[in-house]
């Protein structure tokens, strides 16, 4: 059995209340400062544990990113090859919008507002992440393909393009617009996207 250190315990703290509070303020709001007072450490205290603001940002995204694989990947993956792998993707990340530990929504959604024209490691950690999911939409659609789900000809990456527009339409509809019928509309635009794809 694996003993986890006060330190460890400490830090993994830190990171569940940072990504809460960048979920609802952004990463740009997130700082060790606000952190302190919340967590009620020292500066001090805190920035021996990520030593800069930027440092913090990456280990917040990594957080959330750990966290989307387990509760988005890594369940759709246990399930039957093709279609009905793609479809539990697509649950799980409409359930994922909802987590208790993102009051605000999607933090991948509210980070790529802010970063999208600021180079640097939180940009770099948040476009990889993004691109490793857009991978896996696309090899699952593939999978769709070869178990004779979906059409031989179906462009993949393009099926996770769409896809991906589906999910930020609904969190565009729910979260600003606060729609009581963005879920309904998301689910019926990706049952139109299955069809489309269907062998």
């Amino acid at each position: 059995m694996t003993s986890v250190s006060k330190g460890e315990t400490t830090r993994a703290a830190i990171l569940d209340d940072a990504l809460s509070l960048a979920s609802r303020i952004g990463l740009e709001g997130l700082s060790i400062g606000e952190l302190a007072k919340r967590t009620e450490m020292s500066k001090s205290g805190l920035f021996a544990h990520f030593s800069s603001k930027e440092n913090l940002q990456v280990e917040v995204l990594r957080v959330a990113a750990q966290r989307f694989a387990e509760m988005v990947v890594a369940p759709a993956i246990r399930k039957p090859r093709g279609a009905p792998r793609v479809r539990a993707l697509f649950e799980n990340w409409l359930r994922w919008s909802k987590a208790d530990f993102s009051p605000g929504g999607c933090i991948f959604i509210a980070a790529s507002t802010e970063l999208d024209d600021r180079p640097g490691p939180t940009r770099d950690f948040l476009v990889g992440a993004q691109r490793d999911f857009m991978a896996t939409m696309a090899k699952s659609a593939q999978i769709a393909v070869e178990e004779g789900h979906f059409r031989s000809d179906l462009d993949t990456e393009q099926f996770a393009y769409e896809m991906y527009s589906i999910y930020l339409s609904y969190h565009h509809f729910a979260r600003l617009l606060r729609s009581p019928h963005a879920e309904r509309r998301a689910r019926r635009a990706f049952e139109a996207l299955l069809e489309r794809s269907a062998a």
